[in-house]
């Protein structure tokens, strides 16, 4: 989709995320379209102070994830980074990766991680907002590559 090499990758498990969805996309490719639409709105509304486009990723875990999660299947893990929260991100076929690690100034321990249920997580009203929107935007843009 783009000149870049998997070096030019910070996210965990870039080096990995080298499989194709149904639109023949891979979670790099995926990574590349939601940089453009990442953003404030779409942002964790108790983490936008910390947004901001040098660190697009802040708050954007969850509705990321289960979007991810309805591209290629597999399951949303969570990493408990305490006061009750947890960094969401996939494994696919036994091949994690997270495309919002690029956040934290911090290695996270993926081994240690308990399955999310999209149900408890979209309870929030203003989560599942931010997912359909992301997810609406992100479709657009992929009709609008063909």
């Amino acid at each position: 989709m783009n000149n870049k090499t998997i070096e030019d990758y910070h996210f965990y498990g870039a080096e990995n995320a080298v499989f194709k969805d149904s639109y023949g996309l891979t979670p790099i490719d995926y990574y590349d379209l939601l940089n453009d639409i990442w953003c404030e709105y779409t942002c964790a509304p108790r983490m936008r102070e910390k947004w901001n486009k040098d660190n697009k990723t802040v708050g954007q875990c969850s509705i990321t994830a289960f979007l991810m999660q309805d591209l290629f299947g597999g399951d949303v893990y969570g990493i408990d980074i305490g006061g009750g929260s947890y960094h969401c991100f996939n494994v696919v076929n036994g091949i994690k990766f997270d495309l919002t690690s690029e956040q934290f100034n911090k290695k996270l321990d993926y081994d240690n991680a308990v399955i999310q249920d999209r149900n408890i997580h979209f309870k929030k009203h203003e989560k599942k907002e931010r997912y359909e929107y992301l997810k609406e935007k992100l479709l657009s843009r992929i009709t609008n590559m063909k």
